[in-house]
């Protein structure tokens, strides 16, 4: 009498890159439990009520080069339901605001003297061109900025917006970051944003993963995992023990490593990336701003370093007329910032945001929130194409799908379902292997 091979695998994390694996290989049959440890599914697509609306904690678009999303858009039955429209990009530098989106803008950029403009202008019209072939990787982006650019322009211009984003290793940072980062933006660019929000992706996710067998569970900390190269074994926080074939983990190395038992510890990989935490404010006015999506702000004297207008991409009717605008600062978790009241961060920002855009009265301000989270953006090493941990964690059941493992994709909902499509096939066929009784590598 033969049996019915029937694998269970966990998911660790509620996030995009969760639920698209859990998804994945629900829709093909495997058995699934999604553990998420807070009370919301979404990991950065989180959202909080204002109103009768469901406003993400931190801001998210659609880009048209997102093949993996928008394919898992389709697959869920919302392909025709993300609005695109055209966008643009600002630059405040000191006190002066400026637009950044064409020649023209470019040439009245005054912070740059007149022969950077044009030598700005020109690099950045060729840069795709000129990484193509060369090995990026193994490339400082200060030294290739610097030699394609100029110092002053890397020393005005980039050095602020990339230390911004990666703090104080951010010359360090590999120069393919970049050059695959300006495949996916441009500062004028069609974006777009799901009707019903992020939220709506959330839970279209949580209904086509139930409806395909699957089992979530929301405010379900894992406490300790232990896995071997015959299955693994996870225990929650209230004490729960799950048995299951095999396990794929979402959530950021650091955080796995506090949950991993001392056995599974020792099969881990053997350092941590660094990574940028976000402090984000969030703000519901009675005006725009400037009407750009971007706004780099560069030696301005304020605490947060870019203004993300969303209603430039939303409109304003669904959050009630009121126009959305994020402020954030990438910030190690660490940092003083990081660990100041959300109170006394929206009072201080408040006051910068009135300074940078004098029109801003106190009464055009409605409502302000501070949310804040701790891994964002990985600050990738030098060579880290070679040094990047693999999906399988070697002598167990465990598979890894974290920002870690996107590289040198750029961090987005696009890259984390991308890796999700990887993790989930190279199971599937793992345990395609196992039904059939071959050896598996």
């Amino acid at each position: 009498m033969t049996t019915t091979y029937s694998p269970h695998t966990a998911v660790i994390g509620g996030g995009i890159c969760g639920l698209a694996t859990a998804h994945r290989l629900a829709r093909d049959g495997v058995r699934v439990t999604l553990l998420e440890a807070s009370e919301q599914l979404g990991g950065l697509g989180t959202f909080f009520t204002y109103g009768d609306q469901a406003v993400e904690r931190f801001y998210h678009c659609v880009m048209p080069t997102d093949d993996d999303l928008l394919a898992l858009l389709d697959d869920v039955g919302l392909g025709d339901a993300v609005h695109w429209r055209k966008t643009t990009m600002g630059m405040i530098v000191g006190s002066r605001r400026h637009r950044f989106n064409s020649p023209l803008d470019l040439m009245r950029f005054t912070p740059l003297r007149v022969h950077e403009r044009v030598r700005f202008g020109a690099v950045s019209l060729l840069l795709r061109h000129l990484g193509a072939g060369r090995d990026l990787d193994m490339l400082r982006t200060e030294d290739w900025l610097r030699r394609l650019y100029g110092s002053h322009i890397w020393e005005e211009f980039f050095a602020p917006m990339f230390g911004s984003k990666f703090g104080p290793s951010f010359g360090d940072v590999p120069a393919l970051y970049l050059w695959q980062r300006l495949g996916r933006e441009r500062n004028v660019a069609t974006r777009g944003y799901p009707e019903g929000g992020y939220k709506a992706i959330i839970d279209a996710l949580r209904v086509a993963i139930e409806d395909a067998g699957a089992t979530i569970r929301t405010s379900s900390p894992v406490h300790r995992l232990h896995s071997t190269a015959e299955g693994c074994s996870l225990t929650l926080a209230d004490g729960t023990v799950l048995e299951v074939d095999d396990v794929v983990s979402t959530v950021p190395l650091p955080q796995l490593r506090r949950l991993a038992d001392a056995d599974l510890a020792q099969c881990l990989p053997a350092s941590d990336l660094r990574y940028q935490g976000v402090v984000t404010g969030v703000y519901f006015l009675r005006r725009r701003l400037s009407g750009h999506y971007w706004t780099p702000i560069l030696r301005s004297g304020t605490e947060f370093d870019g203004v993300v207008e969303m209603s430039s991409l939303t409109g304003t009717e669904v959050h009630g007329g009121a126009h959305l605008v994020y402020v954030m600062r990438y910030t190690d978790r660490s940092s003083r910032l990081y660990r100041d009241e959300p109170d006394r961060i929206a009072t201080r920002w408040t006051v910068q945001l009135r300074e940078l855009f004098p029109e801003l009265r106190a009464e055009d301000i409605e409502s302000v929130r501070v949310f804040k989270a701790p891994f964002v953006e990985p600050v990738y090493p030098l060579g880290y194409l070679s040094a990047r941990p693999p999906v399988a964690v070697p002598g167990t059941r465990l598979l890894l799908a974290t920002t870690a493992h996107v590289y040198p994709d750029v961090t987005s909902w696009n890259s984390s379902v991308k890796l999700a499509n990887h993790v989930a096939d190279g199971l599937l066929g793992e345990l395609s292997r196992r039904r059939a009784g071959e050896p598996v590598p």
